[in-house]
């Protein structure tokens, strides 16, 4: 008598889980494969960080903009056109040289998704969620991102209620650059304070 191959699961437990619950609601008619499709097309492409980038680099190049994004960030967002589920309430938070701010979601996952798309996967890691928060000054120096001990770093817990923005620090040497010039600049991880943006000379 042989054993039955044994057929390792490459998924991780909350993957599988989504894929079957996608399954039983496609055999049901509940939902559209095609729609779903779309949905994570919009997000991952239409509506990814490209949306944020553009709202820092207006910020950076406007000051009455960034006013606006410090007194109502939901407002100053939406006037841009970036609107959705999950960008209901949001707040935008600078850094400067003397604070860096960093987010994270202690609960769940919390993300803006009109400006930043999908959260990445190490973003709802356990891992991250608790750290960020005990030992943020370690975690960014695990992005690679390390701070002179003078900048306080400030966490900020996004809720169902509130998604938070970080405009970065415009990098030196920039000056007379233009909004989309300066967007190519902005990261993903910088948005969320677990990056810098990119030096003109490397972008």
């Amino acid at each position: 008598m042989h054993d039955e191959p044994h057929h390792e699961n490459e998924l991780d437990e909350m993957t599988a889980r989504v894929r079957a619950l996608e399954t039983i609601l496609v055999e049901k008619g509940i939902v559209d494969p095609a729609a779903v499709d779309a949905i994570i097309e919009t997000y991952e492409h239409k509506v990814g960080p490209r949306n944020g980038a553009a709202v820092v680099a207006r910020a950076w190049t406007d000051p009455d903009f960034a006013d606006h994004l410090r007194q109502d960030a939901t407002a100053a967002i939406a006037s841009m056109g970036f609107v959705g589920r999950q960008g209901e309430h949001m707040v935008a938070v600078f850094n400067t040289p003397e604070e860096h701010n960093l987010v994270v979601c202690t609960l769940c996952s919390c993300y803006p998704w009109p400006v930043l798309g999908l959260p990445p996967t190490w973003y709802k890691a356990p891992a991250y969620r608790s750290r960020a928060v005990r030992e943020p000054r370690a975690v960014l120096a695990e992005f690679g991102v390390t701070l002179p001990e003078t900048t306080r770093i400030r966490v900020w817990d996004s809720t169902a209620e509130i998604r938070y923005l970080v405009i970065p620090e415009r990098p030196p040497g920039t000056d007379g650059m233009d909004a989309e010039a300066l967007a190519d600049l902005v990261t993903r991880d910088s948005m969320i304070g677990c990056g810098l943006p990119r030096h003109p000379e490397t972008s």
